[in-house]
């Protein structure tokens, strides 16, 4: 066991890549869906055009993110990190906990296929490709977002494994310590099913049980790297909170408002606007004149 003086260095250092996971979420709510392109002559890049060149803005609002905080992020951005604080504190304990059952071992490793790079990869492809066989255009573009969010994931789970280099539970030596070589911090499966899940319930917006299943599937591949002994809880809430993060932030900043399935969110809001009548209130203060008009599009 090492000292309490060596356990509070091991805790402070980590404080900055905390601060990098949590800034960087809070910026996926602030770009505002890129506008329709307006039906002309020179149609603007497609996604598939601009792929590599959004990736790299995306590099950049992912890195420069801690530069952009405000005050009003503390009401988020406080839990996350001291949650995270109270995991990185007790997950030597935890993790011994888990340990002494091996019952659960085979059905974790079957679950957390579904977020390793191969499963997540072909999830991404498979909407893509549907998306182009049958002129879906919201098929095609989660295929595209997915797999732009899957690379900033990447990108980004590398470097801070590397800054951090935490040992795995599973470690001969130094296990959950940080800075010795170790590759556990954050979880590489949780960042990348939860970014493709944040990209999907995104883009199915208006199905909630599309929702409910990619949440439910990335928060069951994020468990599965506790209950298989690949990681510590706070590795996974690290890695979850980054992964939603870049999935909220390449939806938000290269969503395309036209690109529903099969027409686009413009039919989406035509069709609602025939199910359900325009109400509006009229009045006339000289005339005395007080009522409802009421408008409905077949």
């Amino acid at each position: 066991m090492r000292s309490n003086r060596s356990s509070i260095c091991r805790f402070g250092m980590i404080i900055p890549g905390l601060i990098l996971s949590t800034a960087f979420s809070v910026q996926a709510q602030t770009p505002a869906p890129t506008p329709s392109p307006a039906p002309t002559a020179s149609a603007s890049p497609t996604l598939e055009h601009e792929f590599f060149k959004n990736i790299l803005r995306d590099q950049k609002a992912i890195w420069t993110a801690p530069f952009h905080l405000h005050r009003s992020d503390a009401r988020w951005g406080m839990p996350l990190l001291f949650g995270t604080a109270a995991l990185i504190a007790t997950d030597r304990q935890s993790g011994d906990e888990i340990a002494e059952s091996t019952r659960q071992l085979k059905a974790s490793r079957i679950v957390s296929y579904a977020g390793s790079g191969y499963g997540v990869a072909a999830v991404a492809a498979s909407f893509y490709v549907f998306g182009r066989a049958k002129n879906n255009n919201r098929a095609r573009e989660t295929g595209i977002l997915g797999a732009e969010a899957l690379v900033d994931s990447a990108i980004l789970v590398t470097a801070v494994k590397e800054i951090t280099q935490r040992r795995r539970p599973t470690a001969a030596r130094g296990r959950g310590d940080f800075f010795d070589g170790g590759s556990s911090f954050p979880s590489g499966h949780s960042i990348e099913a939860w970014s493709l899940a944040t990209v999907i319930a995104n883009e199915y917006h208006d199905h909630r049980a599309i929702q409910v299943a990619a949440y439910a599937i990335a928060s069951a591949v994020s468990v599965s790297r506790f209950t298989g002994k690949k990681h510590y809880l706070s590795d996974i809430l690290v890695g979850s909170a980054m992964g939603y993060g870049i999935g909220r932030y390449v939806y938000h900043a290269h969503h395309r408002t036209s690109s529903g399935g099969n027409g686009g969110d413009e039919e989406e809001s035509l069709a609602h606007s025939r199910r359900w009548p325009a109400i509006a209130p009229l009045f006339d203060r000289r005339a005395r004149d007080y009522g409802v008009a009421l408008a409905w599009s077949f």
